[in-house]
């Protein structure tokens, strides 16, 4: 099973990191690019656990479905989320803060198995893998720029 294994460092504390690494809207602003929106389920603020949000996105020339539940929570030290419907056969993200001298250490597990046999593990090997990293590293660089600004008060403080 392919593993991403991310460690990102954020100049902010675990508690801000681990709030907006569950909002709706900066992950929204992170994959912009890919018209991404929550098109169902939790669409706004923060996800809980035990909600769940249908994202749905342009990737590889087609608009996709990915169905996710929020399956662990402790706060701010870590959060899960598990495919409930969409393209692979598998995947579960586990969100991992670290508190740190002048930050947090933000770790992403994501865990994935591909559909369609010896072709999607070749697929795998030659191009998704890469790709997934690269969109996990830009939520990542969102979730870094909002956390180090001020730009998370506006979404947190109420």
């Amino acid at each position: 099973m392919p593993t991403i294994h991310l460690t990102t460092f954020v100049a902010a504390p675990a508690n801000v990191v681990f709030d907006l690494s569950r909002h709706i809207g900066v992950h929204k602003e992170s994959m912009s690019k890919f018209k991404e929106e929550a098109v169902a389920g939790t669409r706004f603020g923060l996800i809980e656990k035990e909600d769940t949000v249908t994202w749905k996105a342009r990737h590889f020339f087609k608009n996709r479905f990915l169905r996710v539940k929020i399956t662990e929570m402790k706060k701010p030290d870590h959060f899960t989320d598990e495919q409930l419907q969409g393209d692979f056969k598998m995947m579960k993200h586990e969100h991992h803060f670290k508190p740190c001298d002048n930050g947090t250490i933000l770790i992403d597990l994501f865990y994935y198995e591909v559909p369609y046999g010896t072709a999607g593990k070749i697929f795998d090997k030659l191009y998704l893998f890469k790709y997934l990293t690269r969109l996990l590293q830009l939520r990542n660089k969102t979730i870094r720029e909002y956390a180090e600004s001020d730009k998370w008060k506006r979404l947190l403080i109420k």
